[in-house]
């Protein structure tokens, strides 16, 4: 279910004619791609960091579109939409989650318990330890990336001294 509202935030995302709807539509496309790596993964933590990535680019995103294209207004015609695709769609997955969730509660305990040990050294262990380093790598370029063009005195970003 959440691949099918990946699939529909995606084909919304391609009609958002402004930058901060179409933000918005990147956050919500975010926060379903950390919940399908939880449920693949088992393990919130990376996740997590990679939710916190995602949010720390779009924040930088709405500071630049802010100070670029602060004036401009929404158009109703297309945002309208949203809000009932998406109430409508959240109410099937819960409706389905719900009843699979009735059927599997001890099997899925059950696994959680087991798993649970494992879990919290598998993020450095072999296989793991490669998407780790590479995950700290990618936060720490980033962080130099925004730290490069945050560092500009001229345009829409620049600082005042």
């Amino acid at each position: 279910m959440l691949i099918t509202l990946m699939i529909m935030n995606s084909l919304l995302f391609n009609m958002m004619k402004h930058p901060m709807s179409a933000g918005i539509m990147l956050l919500i496309q975010t926060v379903i791609t950390s919940m399908v790596t939880t449920t693949i993964s088992k393990d919130a933590w990376f996740s997590y960091i990679l939710f916190l990535v995602f949010l720390g680019g779009m924040l930088v995103l709405f500071i630049y579109m802010t100070s670029v294209a602060s004036n401009e207004m929404f158009q109703k015609g297309n945002i309208m939409v949203l809000p009932p695709m998406i109430i409508i769609l959240m109410i099937m997955y819960l409706m389905i989650d719900f009843t699979w969730l009735m059927n599997n509660t001890e099997e899925i305990y059950y696994n959680f318990m087991s798993e649970k040990v494992s879990l919290s050294t598998s993020l450095f262990n072999y296989p793991n330890n490669i998407m780790t380093t590479v995950a700290v790598l990618y936060l720490f370029l980033t962080l130099i990336v925004v730290v490069k063009i945050t560092e500009s005195y001229l345009g829409p970003i620049r600082s005042i001294n």
